[in-house]
């Protein structure tokens, strides 16, 4: 594969980004070279912690979420901060709570992450289930009730 095509590919698709404050987003972040770190409760605590402050300095409004042990969903509405500027808070400050915790000491995510605007014919609940149901797909718990690492505003 001709690899000047392939970066110049990419770098189009992060220029093409869309940011539209008020739009719903699925996004979805993946740890360096898919390390199941999340498997560490504190780990993905603190993950959660700074995931909850973004939304709680209203930079983001969580609708659903679920931390599996390599990756992360988040369908989110965005607020006034930019997408790439959220998700690069989001995996920056994560990681310096967790290499402080001593829970890892390297490389925590994967350059960028995954974002899917919602159009208005999707299914706003439907997605929100998809997310969560991701721990029941990879076959980690039996009943969904059973892994932790989730939430839902429709809860």
């Amino acid at each position: 594969m001709d690899s000047s095509r392939f970066a110049h590919r990419s770098h189009a698709l992060r220029r093409g980004r869309v940011s539209a404050p008020g739009r719903i987003y699925l996004l979805t972040a993946v740890t360096y070279r898919r390390y199941p770190l999340f498997r560490d409760w504190q780990a993905a605590r603190l993950l959660i912690g700074e995931m909850r402050a973004l939304h709680e300095r209203v930079q983001v409004r969580s609708l659903a979420w679920v931390v599996m042990p390599d990756h992360l969903h988040w369908l989110v509405e965005l607020g006034d901060m930019p997408l790439q500027r959220l998700m690069q808070q989001a995996k920056s400050r994560s990681a310096i709570a967790i290499n402080r915790s001593g829970a890892h000491r390297d490389k925590l995510w994967q350059k960028g992450f995954h974002d899917h605007a919602l159009r208005r014919e999707e299914d706003l609940l439907n997605v929100a289930r998809y997310v969560v149901a991701n721990p029941l797909r990879a076959g980690l718990v039996e009943r969904l009730g059973d892994y932790p690492l989730w939430d839902a505003i429709w809860l």
